[in-house]
């Protein structure tokens, strides 16, 4: 084996077939053999080439981050649009939305309606007249389960004295109305219907509203006549209180069942 001067470094050696030495110009047939480098520089060109394959970790940190941030944006996308099209759901098959429906909520004359909880849970009470053919009360005496009337929300009939009794303080829409027949009326027919209220420290009673009704029949005295009074009105009352309807001449009243009735619901 013989080594060639003619080629640069690295070394280039010449060898035949067999092994033996070969002369230099003889350059056919030869397989040229490079030294291999050291294994220390094979080491450091690896090292540097590996540098810029390398990740690091706080960079993959950061990309994971990255990525759950985007995925979190995207469940909450998903989730607004799911509500919105639930809303969207419960207001086709609720009320319609008509033109005079968005008017009015515009200027503020649109409630929302009670969920029927709230319209059974509401204090109310409606009762109609009660027939009296003997003993006449003035203070007129009702029928709280008969026909349409009704008793909700901690309202209670008083059986005893004809009043109902409230169980909340608060602002009650509260009104009454009568009806009287006079067989025989004169120029001096007259009564008088009130609405009074007894309240728990307060011995006398305290009149809410009342109406005077006289000169009921000036052209045609003698012969019968039909009268009648209506009050309403939104009073202010507290838990206990009694209230009470009042009549000047009851052996008057109508007895029909839906003429004389009285009422109130809390505000």
């Amino acid at each position: 084996m013989s080594c060639d001067h003619r080629y640069p470094f690295p070394q280039v050696f010449l060898v035949d077939g067999g092994g033996g030495p070969v002369d230099p110009a003889q350059p056919p047939s030869l397989v040229p053999c490079w030294t291999s480098p050291p294994v220390q520089e094979r080491a450091r060109s690896r090292g540097r080439s590996g540098g810029f394959m390398r990740v690091s970790p706080c960079l993959t940190l950061v990309v994971l981050l990255l990525f759950l941030l985007v995925f979190a944006a995207l469940g909450f996308e998903a989730y607004q649009i799911y509500k919105m099209k639930t809303e969207l759901r419960q207001m086709k098959q609720g009320e319609p939305v008509t033109e005079s429906n968005m008017v009015q909520k515009q200027i503020g004359l649109y409630g929302p309606e009670l969920h029927d909880k709230d319209k059974d849970d509401r204090p109310a009470a409606h009762v109609i007249g009660q027939i009296q053919r003997e003993t006449f009360h003035k203070t007129l005496r009702w029928e709280p389960k008969g026909g349409r009337a009704f008793l909700s929300g901690g309202v209670t009939y008083q059986i005893e004295d004809g009043s109902l009794r409230v169980n909340e303080s608060g602002f009650y829409h509260v009104c009454s109305r009568v009806e009287l027949i006079f067989k025989s009326c004169s120029s001096t027919a007259s009564f008088v219907h009130s609405v009074f209220v007894r309240r728990v420290g307060h011995p006398s009673p305290i009149t809410l509203m009342e109406a005077h009704r006289d000169g009921l029949c000036p052209q045609q005295l003698d012969h019968p006549w039909t009268s009648d009074s209506f009050l309403a009105s939104a009073l202010k009352l507290q838990k206990y209180d009694r209230v009470f309807v009042n009549v000047s001449q009851p052996r008057y009243l109508s007895h029909e069942h839906y003429a004389n009735f009285f009422g109130l619901y809390k505000i």
